[in-house]
């Protein structure tokens, strides 16, 4: 059977007992573990990044599936993806266990089927033009489990996001990633450092994938939706930076052009 490190008893105790600064310096001394941890996962992960790359410059999507924590994470990555860095929706799906309902509220025993992540998927009209990546801290959840299984079947490829060695998910994809950070402080709480490791590997994929993908320019988002004076604000200034021309200018050129990457190139 499985040893699940994400399950271990905390390495603290009487945690009711504790000050509020004791808490704190407790909480943070173990967060702080997690950054070394997914260091140390980065072969792990560059060969994802790159699969993704290939399939994505040819049309393919990325998707992110799990529950709970892990679920919601990949929601948010994908949702991320289209004002950031203006792509389309629907290019990054998240998917959890449950549906909508259980960005907001759990679902109660949705991550116990097998085949309930593979119909999800069936629903976007998933492919082998496209990528699917698990996501589940345990590494042992059925609902991404199932769904893997059936990705292999129909050649697509995958990857897997756990934070338990050997997990069950490891063995099912073709790229896993493993970043075992140890018991939580809360016994089994794995929204905290198990969530934070997946949450900072989350954002090397899309940030990594968006990069090779063109989406930005020298270290700019240039073509991120101008959704809020904030993001008006924030293309213009890019745009100053890189023509040299003053604000008012280079506000109208954003709002005639639409995008950071047109106006600069309408201008140079």
């Amino acid at each position: 059977m499985l040893k699940k490190s994400t399950e271990q008893s905390s390495l603290y105790d009487h945690l009711d007992k504790m000050s509020t600064r004791e808490l704190l310096e407790s909480i943070n001394q173990e967060d702080r573990k997690v950054p070394e941890v997914v260091g140390g996962v980065i072969h792990q992960i560059e060969p994802l990044i790159n699969a993704i790359h290939e399939k994505m410059a040819k049309g393919g999507r990325l998707f992110y599936m799990g529950s709970g924590t892990s679920g919601r994470l990949g929601i948010v990555d994908a949702s991320e993806c289209p004002p950031t860095y203006g792509v389309p929706h629907g290019w990054v799906i998240g998917l959890i266990a449950g549906g909508e309902g259980a960005i907001h509220k759990a679902v109660e025993f949705a991550e116990d089927s097998l085949t309930q992540g593979w119909q999800d998927l069936l629903a976007h009209e998933v492919s082998s033009a496209d990528v699917v990546i698990g996501i589940t801290a345990s590494g042992t959840t059925p609902y991404v489990l199932g769904a893997m299984e059936e990705c292999a079947k129909h050649g697509i490829i995958t990857g897997g996001i756990s934070c338990n060695a050997h997990a069950p998910l490891s063995k099912l994809v073709d790229f896993p990633i493993e970043a075992v950070v140890g018991p939580e402080f809360v016994t089994g709480s794995t929204r905290m450092k198990a969530g934070t490791a997946q949450k900072l590997i989350l954002n090397m994929i899309s940030t990594s994938v968006m990069v090779k993908l063109g989406k930005v320019r020298g270290n700019k988002m240039v073509d991120m939706q101008l959704a809020n004076n904030k993001l008006l604000d924030r293309g213009t200034r890019m745009i100053m930076e890189e023509t040299g021309l003053e604000y008012e200018l280079a506000l109208e050129m954003l709002k005639k052009h639409g995008s950071v990457r047109a106006a600069i190139d309408a201008i140079i």
